[in-house]
């Protein structure tokens, strides 16, 4: 009588899971333009096509957070361009969180 080894083909599987998993993951997106007017838009979303509605977004200087909000229902934020220097935070939590320097904002 020949035995099998019915865990093998069980972890097998598992594995196969977690490294599709890892292949399914999305990459955060986000770019900010200068409108012209005094504000900035910011467009964000994910690799996979999801949307980032909701993603909180911060607008800092010099360690402080000068405007909290979240990305609109159309994955965009846009807000009143500081007089000072300033970054943009798009975070989406662990490991996916972008931060956007001011002067690399373009008209």
């Amino acid at each position: 009588m020949c035995k099998r080894n019915f865990f093998t083909p069980i972890l097998l599987a598992l594995a196969g899971l977690l490294i599709a998993g890892q292949a399914l993951a999305h990459t955060p997106l986000c770019s900010c333009y200068d409108n012209g007017d005094g504000t900035v838009t910011c467009e964000g979303g994910f690799s996979d096509g999801s949307s980032a509605s909701g993603v909180q977004m911060r607008v800092e200087s010099n360690g402080a957070v000068l405007i909290n909000g979240k990305m609109d229902q159309d994955s965009e934020f846009t807000f009143k361009k500081p007089a000072a220097a300033y970054r943009v935070v798009f975070d989406a939590g662990e490991g996916h969180r972008i931060e956007i320097d001011g002067k690399d904002i373009a008209k």
